[in-house]
């Protein structure tokens, strides 16, 4: 091989990576950054690989991307792994691997590398998007192949080779951040006995630390796609920002689970993801405004498989595509608004309208208005409970 693109983040592990990659293949490392959150000082991002012996760094701003052809889809889908997991960082692998190809191609590159453990489910990830777009594709992960056993070896192979890193000492955490999401692992949070600790989180505030008072929002919908919030419009990214910090503030998104990894093995993990959280729930109830029962009860069936496909890493599968397409198709009908209240770490959907609304109150009510027609039921019971009744 001659040239390698590696997904570059900055941090111990891919420095040390283009330095080893460059080292014991002798070839030449083109580094790739990609942000889906906030973006990194783009300077020292780039004297960091220099440093480390890149011949070239791509940085690029994905977080529009992102939203809109990942984020939108796992919104429609209602995306949860396990029921918890918004799978913020499952979301953003297939982008990463999408431009390492494209980068790939670009740099005339026979060969890409990430800086996955060996362990964990995100090699899947890449590497499944990668081989998805291109087998021809070499992969190189060296977090499974060289031979430095701890962090401290890392610190000091770079401090030898006069590599930029900020490292001094072992992070308690391991820590993963975009716009959809914070994930925690490691530390501490090994012991699935332990509670979290607050030093854990990043974006979220304790329930004893957010204000009194409670915030009232409003969030309009346009054909599934959230557009406004209190009345202000803003476009799908600045509005998901201003969410993570309002529901940061008010201790909303906290996840803690002991999650089935792909691999095989069972993970502590926790997760803050309040702009997730908001319109996932905001979406759910304007859903069930505006959609009948039949529809509204298979969809969760399909929730739950999309879900796994994502944390699977099967992105780029034709069930994947085709299930888009289902939760597409009725997006037309989810236009409306819905009013929450966010309140000492509690998320509560307080109010819900739609011009498609299938609510009818004279229908639904009890009052003098009912119109519904109570004579049609025992005719609907009988018909209901036929193949269930016991003959003598």
């Amino acid at each position: 091989m001659k040239k390698v693109v590696l997904a570059y983040s900055g941090g111990l592990d891919t420095s040390c990576a283009v330095r080893w990659i460059r080292d014991t293949y002798s070839a030449e490392v083109i580094c790739f950054s990609a942000f889906l959150g906030e973006v990194q000082d783009r300077k020292v991002l780039t004297q960091r690989a220099r440093s480390a012996g890149a011949s070239k760094v791509y940085i690029e701003d994905l977080k529009k991307e992102f939203a809109h052809d990942f984020v939108r889809p796992a919104l429609w889908a209602h995306a949860k792994y396990e029921g918890k997991y918004f799978l913020a960082t499952a979301l953003g692998r297939p982008l990463i691997a999408k431009r390492l190809v494209q980068i790939a191609a670009k740099e005339r590159a026979g060969c890409v590398a990430h800086g996955c453990s060996g362990k964990g489910n995100d090699q899947v990830r890449v590497e499944l998007g990668v081989r998805s777009l291109n087998s021809k594709l070499k992969i190189l992960a060296p977090l499974r192949e060289w031979s430095f056993s701890s962090r401290e070896e890392e610190i000091a192979y770079a401090k030898k080779h006069g590599i930029l890193v900020s490292a001094t000492k072992k992070s308690p955490y391991s820590i993963d951040k975009n716009i959809w999401g914070v994930s925690i692992e490691a530390g501490v949070l090994e012991d699935p006995w332990r509670e979290p600790p607050e030093d854990a989180y990043r974006i979220t505030r304790p329930p004893d630390r957010t204000p009194k008072a409670p915030y009232y929002l409003t969030i309009d919908f346009t054909a599934g796609i959230p557009v406004s919030l209190n009345g202000k419009r803003m476009s799908l990214v600045p509005l998901i920002e201003r969410l993570n910090a309002l529901g940061g503030r008010y201790g909303a998104g906290r996840m803690d689970l002991v999650e089935n990894r792909l691999v095989g093995i069972k993970s502590r993990e926790v997760y803050e993801a309040p702009a997730a959280t908001i319109l996932n729930l905001a979406h759910e109830e304007l859903e069930s405004l505006v959609l009948d029962r039949e529809l509204m009860h298979y969809k969760r069936l399909l929730s739950e498989k999309y879900s796994e496909l994502v944390y699977y890493g099967l992105w780029f599968t034709p069930l994947r595509e085709a299930l888009d397409q289902f939760f597409a198709s009725y997006q037309n009908r989810v236009t409306g608004s819905v009013r929450m209240k966010l309140q000492c770490g509690s998320l509560a959907v307080v109010g819900r309208r739609s011009p498609r609304s299938l609510y009818s109150e004279r229908l639904a009510t009890y009052s003098a208005r009912d119109e519904f027609d109570r004579a049609a039921a025992e005719g609907f019971l009988k018909i209901w409970g036929l193949p269930y009744e016991k003959k003598r």
